[in-house]
Formats: structure tokens, C-alpha cells, sequence
């Protein structure tokens, strides 16, 4: 295993553990950025630490590939994608939405309309 791919598995343990322990309801949708790692690793057989397993609440000894397939599973039935500032809660704010909508920038020719 790539030891890119291993460091980066590890930051992404340590999203999903603070993700999961917002309430479900206050919880944002699975972010997309770990859909890459997690297909990277999805067949990985080597051995989560323990401290890793513990996090995800896996069994002691399992795989990477176990790993993957929790975070994939995640997504199921998911039909969005949270903003990064909605990650791991549901933002609360009322002009959130606004916030979020993106302005022609005067780099972008669809700005400058004829």
C-alpha cells in the first residue's frame, strides 16, 4: 500500500469518527471526498491498527477493505453531497443557502454577457 494512500485513510478515520458522533439527524450527508480513498482501499487486505478499528467500530484485525466498505456504505441512499461548511453537521443558519450560491467572477466570460 501506498504510504500516501495509508496517511490519507487516516485522516478520513478521523472524519468519520467526528461525523458519526453528531446526532443522525444533525449529522451531514457522507462527504464525497472520501469516495476516492475508500474505492482505492476497497480490496486492500492488510490490517487496520487496533486504535483504527476501535474508531470505526470494527472488529480487532480487520481489513483495510472492511474499512472501505463502511465508509462506502455511507452513501447508500444518499441523494446529496454536503457543502464543506456543512461537514460533519447540517449547517443551521438561515442565509446559508446564500452563502453557498456561486456569482460570476470577472474572469468568467458568461459574466460579460453581449
Amino acid at each position: 500500500m501506498h504510504p500516501a494512500a495509508r496517511l490519507q485513510f487516516e485522516r478520513l478515520i478521523g472524519e468519520y469518527a467526528r461525523w458519526r458522533a453528531v446526532p443522525e439527524a444533525e449529522r451531514s450527508p457522507a462527504p464525497a471526498w472520501w469516495w476516492g480513498p475508500a474505492m482505492e482501499l476497497r480490496s486492500a487486505p492488510q490490517s487496520l491498527s487496533a486504535e483504527w478499528c476501535a474508531e470505526l467500530g470494527l472488529p480487532n484485525q480487520a481489513t483495510y477493505a472492511a474499512a472501505a466498505e463502511l465508509l462506502l456504505k455511507a452513501f447508500a441512499g444518499q441523494t446529496t453531497l454536503p457543502w464543506p461548511d456543512d461537514f460533519p453537521r447540517k449547517a443551521d443558519a438561515p442565509d446559508a443557502k446564500l452563502a453557498r450560491e456561486l456569482h460570476p467572477q470577472p474572469s468568467d466570460d458568461s459574466a460579460f454577457q453581449p
